[in-house]
């Protein structure tokens, strides 16, 4: 007769089962702080030590029929503690006397093998394994658990919802605020392509709308090229009703004119311009001398 696992081994077994399965179907449940949760685990205890209870009376049972033989083997192997049973499952080495009652021989090709039973902790490794791949699956399956575009999409909602509350709280930027910096000309970039690309062609080399990186303008309301663009997409262009004023119309903030204004003033003094040969749109305007200030 085999020795039972103990009742412990189960409870935590279970527990460790249960968050797992809340965590994959309902992690954004704040389930430790849920009724039901805990609910869930005092009625699983409850039901493991009831089944124990009954586990201890089939066993009593079966240990009144044993022999006095198996009484005592049976007294001593369940006087061990149980982790010691799974050490010495894995790594104690049998006796000769004790390999000679498993051993195996093939007997036609020579080949001797111990018949050893597997540890009990790789076969609980691998039981769990299979359990804990079809919790996975379904989670996957059925639920958005691990899945990176919805990973993605969650982030993103928190990212821009944070954003949006900075905006809130944040100081408006408007032409007298709004002041250059480096930081800002890579969220300029993307905000470029998205509000400005259509007219001025990528990288500002100009197409329906002029160049953006050559020194001819045509319209100059500012002394610094930064306070110029800012200008321009504050109050949009009196000579082109094409470039609307999108801050005004509120198609972007102050702060998004800021880091249009920052790439814009990139491009145009700190890259090489983009000619007519290279694809560039053809100077259109005068001239200008910008004066060296971005503020």
């Amino acid at each position: 007769m085999k020795t039972r696992t103990p009742i412990s081994i189960y409870i935590i077994v279970t527990v460790g089962l249960t968050v797992m399965a809340f965590e994959m179907f309902a992690h954004d449940s704040g389930y430790f702080s849920s009724p039901f949760f805990w609910a869930l685990l005092l009625i699983a205890t409850i039901l493991l030590l009831i089944m124990n209870s009954i586990g201890d009376l089939v066993e009593n049972e079966k240990f009144s029929r044993l022999s006095s033989y198996e009484k005592q083997e049976y007294l001593r192997e369940k006087s061990t503690p149980y982790f010691q049973k799974l050490w010495n499952s894995a790594f104690k080495k049998q006796s000769q006397t004790e390999e000679k009652d498993i051993l195996i021989d093939h007997g036609f090709d020579g080949i001797t093998e111990l018949d050893n039973s597997l540890p009990k902790w790789w076969i609980g490794l691998f039981y769990f394994g299979i359990i804990f791949c079809a919790v996975y699956m379904l989670a996957f399956a059925f639920t958005d658990y691990a899945h990176p575009d919805a990973e993605y999409d969650k982030e993103t909602k928190v990212m821009l919802a944070s954003i949006e509350e900075y905006e809130k709280n944040a100081p408006t930027i408007n032409l007298e605020t709004a002041k250059y910096s480096a930081d800002n000309i890579a969220e300029g970039e993307q905000l470029f392509k998205t509000n400005c690309v259509t007219c001025h062609g990528d990288g500002g080399r100009g197409g329906i709308g002029p160049n953006l990186t050559d020194t001819y303008w045509i319209n100059i309301k500012e002394k610094s090229l930064f306070k110029n663009v800012f200008w321009m997409l504050e109050n949009g262009s009196p000579n082109n009703p094409a470039m609307r004023p999108f801050v005004k119309e509120g198609t972007i903030t102050g702060r998004d004119a800021e880091k249009i204004a920052a790439y814009v003033y990139h491009i145009n003094q700190e890259t090489t311009p983009i000619t007519v040969t290279q694809g560039g749109a053809a100077p259109q305007g005068e001239e200008v001398k910008w004066e060296n200030n971005n503020q």
